[in-house]
């Protein structure tokens, strides 16, 4: 007989290490499991300290965040404990996300968190707890399937956090749980209020918890002065437009902001991290028809040698989480890259971004991994 955890054990026989960001999501997740009769223990990773930033609204895992996990853990009756995970952090999720824009990338810092901090170093302190399973606030269901774990999306789509969990491994998987994802975020937020939670109506987290009032070129330039390095505003065609402050200035896609007068409608199209320039063109430059990707991850029931060989895979891909998934198809190339290729095309697709392939594009698509875009080829080149 399996719990609702699908372990086998009785929920009183069974620990759970539930990781506690001090919102509402992870609060109602330690609260039902806590009423189910579960032995929880609530951690809370202490990730950064920006001073007026612990206490912005949207923030999480600083300041007034971890006085909340630990008023509703001493609420609900069961131990909490805050590790100090900032260096770690700045380590692996802030240098990284620094050194993403000065490659002329654009990163996605709450998949590296994911990656590293929260799915690797705190899983280990939840085995390390004893723990029989950790589970999360995440929108995004996990079930057993044929012997194995499989990822898929969740019940409420607007919700839907598989674009940030792509990294996970499965073995990984095999130990997380997410028990919000057959729930929707109002029945979450009613939940809370059941339970006469503190943070029911606390503000959602923002992506990047780590920047102070949204301005990331802030951080950036504290950790890399370099940065700030000035250099040429190029057009395609090689005419050279004007002069930047600095690469990390600037997104792939943009049009506003630039800085340079034309008589055309003008976007940027990439940024030369080597040379320093920015370049710009029409929106059409901007179409993409490939993508190669770089460290994939991979959660398919066979292996992706034998899924994509001969005439490659036909998924579902997200190049952005809030777009929906559009088809694609996945190529093992012969010297051993994995490139995607994008049956509509899209516009403005950046290296750094992540690529995350779905089974289908239906509520509650398996999620079968993904991996991170290492370049962005335009139709024309492509074809």
């Amino acid at each position: 007989m399996r719990n609702s955890l699908e372990i086998a054990k009785p929920p009183a026989e069974t620990r759970v290490v539930v990781a506690m960001s001090g919102g509402v999501d992870s609060s109602v997740v330690a609260g039902m499991l806590a009423a189910e009769g579960y032995e929880v223990i609530g951690v809370t990773l202490q990730l950064y300290d920006h001073g007026a930033a612990t206490h912005r609204k949207g923030s999480c895992c600083a300041g007034q965040d971890i006085h909340d996990a630990r008023r509703v853990a001493e609420a609900l009756g069961f131990p909490h404990y805050v590790l100090d995970y900032e260096s770690r952090f700045k380590d692996s999720v802030i240098e990284d996300f620094a050194d993403s824009y000065l490659r002329g990338e654009t990163p996605i810092p709450c998949v590296t968190c994911n990656q590293t901090v929260k799915f690797e170093d705190l899983l280990t302190v939840a085995r390390g707890l004893g723990a029989d399973c950790l589970a999360t606030g995440h929108y995004i269901r996990s079930v057993e399937e044929d012997g194995r774990r499989v990822l898929r999306r969740p019940v409420d789509d607007t919700r839907d956090q598989s674009y940030f969990l792509f990294a996970t491994t499965q073995e990984q998987l095999d130990f997380l749980r997410f028990p919000l994802g057959s729930m929707t975020k109002d029945e979450t937020r009613k939940r809370a209020m059941d339970m006469g939670l503190v943070v029911a109506a606390k503000p959602d987290s923002q992506d990047i918890c780590f920047v102070p009032e949204g301005r990331y070129t802030d951080v950036i330039e504290k950790l890399r002065p370099e940065a700030m390095e000035p250099g040429d505003i190029v057009h395609l065609d090689g005419r050279v437009l004007g002069r930047h402050k600095g690469i990390i200035n600037f997104t792939i896609g943009q049009r506003r902001g630039i800085g340079i007068a034309a008589g055309e409608p003008l976007y940027v199209v990439k940024l030369d991290a080597a040379k320093g320039h920015v370049i710009v063109g029409p929106r059409e430059a901007l179409e993409t028809r490939t993508v190669r990707l770089r460290d994939i991850n991979w959660l398919g029931a066979e292996p992706l040698e034998t899924a994509a060989a001969g005439n490659g895979l036909d998924v579902m891909v997200k190049l952005r989480s809030t777009r929906p998934p559009q088809p694609a198809r996945i190529y093992l190339t012969e010297d051993g890259h994995v490139d995607v290729v994008l049956m509509d095309g899209d516009y403005g697709v950046s290296p750094g971004q992540a690529c995350v392939f779905y089974a289908e594009d239906e509520p509650g698509a398996e999620v079968l991994g993904g991996g991170w875009i290492a370049e962005a080829r335009p139709r024309a080149e492509a074809a």
